[in-house]
């Protein structure tokens, strides 16, 4: 059965904007997918966007499994190339991963002009545009030669077929030996990537370390993209971190440091968004990024509370938390954009989510409280000590008042009384000087 929905066709771009190329969605209804295809496509309609296309037409196809030659089946990419012709397309995007076989098969039946993408392929183009540190450029660049070295048979397979004759000796043609060249281009391109981005790795292994070993109490923001995960650090530290209305807005981790109310000093840490369909090559690519969030004391969860899918993009942060072995930290749920919730929405997410936080990074509700629950988490690993330190050591008083939370001080005859909360990892530089009650 055709089914050509909701195409919408878009005005001609004025002289002055850069041309948008126009995009087909494609998505593809099995049994148990975790989001509904309406919703997954609509995501992948904001990703076009973002990467500069306008979906102008969408199709669908209920299938028990994939075609394993096309996907969708060779009727069926018949009618999406001819929807393409129809709508002027410039590129078909898949909303599933394709293998390079099916992208390939599919290429074919498109006309020369379309471009034939997947969502993993789309991802990598934002990711592209959007990182800006050189490790961030390198992270990309890493991914997308793992995405393209298995695709490289096909990008070649022409060279070959034109090849003039045949028989024995025919079968080793200018598009297998060009194969072969690009291959090995890409393996040392990946082996380059990857030995610079160990090197990068190191300096911001060392940079945590001096970090870890302030004994500073350290949190880290994870969640879906466009979750307000850089709204909410703004408005807890005071920052400027870049904050768009867009996804994955901002790839690099930022750190900064955060007073709590007591004067404790704690680091905060915005990492990258996740997404429904991560490509498994990004999460290795970012591991070194995603390492901000394993070394955490705390995880801050930010959900968009506004989403109608938030609860699948809860479980989307979640699978990738268990990927990077990070499911077993502490975690916050902190419900962000609780501003453009009605009342009856709020209470009702305020019965199911009782341990929640509910905030709003935009107007500062809820912050106070989502600050008291950081510090008590603080608190909670934290050693509270009653020590009687001698006064020839100075630099113990000095490391108390630079690195533990302060309760009560008082000067004795034998040395300074001093009654606090501190680290694990300073507990212990305290252990031999732990006053007596009879003091």
């Amino acid at each position: 059965m055709t089914e050509y929905e909701s195409v919408i066709q878009k005005g001609p771009a004025t002289m002055a904007e850069e041309r948008r190329e126009r995009a087909v969605l494609v998505g593809v209804d099995r049994p148990g997918l975790a989001w509904p295809l309406e919703s997954s496509l609509a995501e992948l309609a904001r990703l076009a966007d973002t990467a500069g296309a306008d979906a102008v037409a969408t199709t669908t196809q209920r299938l028990e499994s994939p075609n394993p030659r096309t996907f969708v089946g060779s009727g069926k990419a018949e009618e999406i190339a001819e929807l393409a012709r129809a709508t002027e397309a410039d590129l078909v995007i898949f909303d599933d991963e394709l293998t390079p076989s099916q992208q390939a098969n599919l290429e074919k039946i498109m006309d020369k002009s379309v471009k034939v993408i997947d969502r993993t392929a789309l991802i990598l183009d934002i990711f592209a545009l959007h990182a800006t540190s050189k490790e961030g450029r390198l992270q990309v660049r890493l991914a997308q030669n793992q995405y393209l070295y298995p695709r490289l048979r096909g990008m070649w397979a022409h060279l070959a077929s034109n090849r003039m004759g045949g028989g024995v000796g025919s079968r080793f043609g200018e598009g297998e030996s060009q194969l072969e060249v690009d291959r090995r281009m890409v393996r040392k391109r990946i082996t380059s990537i990857r030995r610079e981005l160990e090197h990068l790795s190191s300096v911001r292994s060392l940079q945590r370390e001096s970090r870890y070993g302030s004994g500073m109490f350290k949190v880290a923001l994870a969640g879906y993209t466009n979750a307000g995960k850089s709204s909410l650090i703004n408005r807890l530290t005071g920052s400027e971190v870049l904050s768009y209305d867009k996804l994955f807005a901002t790839l690099d981790s930022t750190t900064r440091k955060f007073e709590l109310p007591e004067g404790r000093e704690v680091t905060i840490t915005d990492t990258v968004g996740f997404i429904q369909k991560l490509p498994t090559t990004l999460v290795e690519a970012f591991k070194s990024t995603l390492d901000e969030i394993t070394g955490a004391d705390l995880i801050l969860h930010v959900v968009d509370a506004s989403s109608p899918e938030f609860e699948p993009q809860i479980d989307a942060v979640h699978e990738v938390l268990d990927q990077i072995g990070a499911q077993k930290i502490p975690t916050i749920t902190v419900f962000n954009k609780c501003d453009l919730l009605d009342a009856d929405m709020f209470a009702g997410l305020n019965r199911r989510f009782p341990h929640a936080q509910f905030v709003s990074a935009r107007t500062g509700a809820g912050i106070d409280v989502l600050i008291g629950a950081i510090a008590q988490a603080a608190s909670a690993t934290d050693t509270k000590l009653d020590v009687l330190i001698p006064y020839q050591r100075g630099d113990l008083v000095s490391l108390a008042h630079e690195r533990c939370h302060i309760v009560t001080e008082s000067h004795e005859a034998e040395g300074t009384r001093i009654q606090m909360l501190a680290a694990p990892a300073f507990a212990s530089a305290f252990s031999g000087y732990l006053a007596s009650d009879d003091v």
